[in-house]
């Protein structure tokens, strides 16, 4: 996610360099040619303002869609961390066993659980950044590692090795956890209701997973994705010819402006619509997967013992992944 005030000309011209050329180019050749050359070269100035008109609302609608799924991805994350924070509360303070058990047991069980679910919220972010060929990918600007080993310092090697063997990992280590709590559960440490308290803040982590893999598994209609960028292509090919008798030279910058105005809304939208990619526009999972472990190892401090707080990276060239 982009948290500059400014966005930095290579960012700019990394999305956009090639097609900016092309622009480029074409107004230079039809000034060249129109004054040089003496083929009388031009288009009916009304013709263009016209398709330049509707390709804006056609832009504009597709803007809003894309940043539509965007800012659904992130209420999930945010309701991710919201989620996170009362699955902590409740294993630290629903589990009542009897005088009998020995505590170092019953912090051993809330260890596990808080660790098992820092694993899952680390693991999803890496299962939604996975590339699933619905969306081109590229070289990425800031390349950003993923990697399930993040999972690695939270899980006993047995079960890491099971879970990294599953088709989706943060779907098995949920069921680890419904494993855990219907062990305590039969061990009296929780009563039917704290039981099926638990059990219900785990669905909806179940849930948020759901509605992000949809999000991941849809794509924006490739009809939107291809015809806006047919339609800016074919409308910045004829703005050259619109201008080229009022403006003589002047037609070169003007078309250029003119047609990265609209290369950069349509550049805007492709690049929300998708936002758990790993790119600089993507919703900032790492930071919101940090916050959550953050969380969690603070609220246990007191509790049971739990390795430092995780340091969080500082933006990258304004960027925070």
């Amino acid at each position: 996610m982009i948290v500059s005030h400014r966005v930095r000309l290579r960012h700019v011209l990394h999305q956009s360099g090639a097609s900016l050329a092309y622009f480029a180019i074409l107004s230079v050749g039809v000034y060249v040619l129109h004054y040089h050359a003496g083929l009388h070269i031009s288009l009916p100035f009304n013709g263009v303002a016209m398709m330049s008109t509707a390709l804006a609302i056609y832009l504009g609608f597709k803007a809003n869609q894309a940043y539509d799924r965007w800012w659904e991805g992130r209420k999930i994350w945010g309701l991710l961390v919201n989620y996170s924070r009362a699955f902590g509360r409740e294993v630290l303070t629903f589990v009542v066993p009897d005088e009998t058990e020995s505590p170092e047991e019953v912090r051993a069980w809330q260890q596990r659980l808080l660790r098992r679910h820092m694993a899952f919220v680390h693991g999803l972010r890496v299962f939604l950044r996975e590339p699933n060929g619905y969306v081109r990918q590229r070289e990425p600007l800031l390349p950003q590692p993923n990697t399930y080993e993040d999972m690695k310092d939270f899980l006993d090697p047995t079960e890491y090795s099971e879970v990294l063997a599953a088709k989706n990992p943060p779907n098995q280590l949920i069921l680890h956890q419904g494993q855990e709590l219907k062990d305590a559960s039969i061990r009296g440490w929780l009563s039917d209701y704290r039981f099926v308290q638990m059990s219900q803040t785990l669905t909806e982590l179940n849930n948020h997973q759901g509605m992000a893999e949809r999000i991941k598994n849809t794509p924006l209609p490739r009809p939107y994705t291809f015809y806006s960028r047919v339609f800016v292509f074919i409308h910045g090919t004829f703005v050259p010819f619109a201008f080229i008798e009022e403006l003589t030279w002047l037609n070169i910058p003007l078309a250029l402006a003119i047609n990265f105005l609209f290369l950069s809304l349509d550049l805007v939208a492709h690049y929300t619509e998708d936002p758990f990619e790993n790119r600089i526009a993507d919703v900032p999972l790492t930071a919101i997967s940090l916050t959550i472990e953050e969380n969690l190892k603070e609220m246990a401090r007191f509790e049971i013992p739990v390795a430092p707080l995780p340091r969080k990276p500082p933006p990258v060239e304004g960027v925070v992944f």
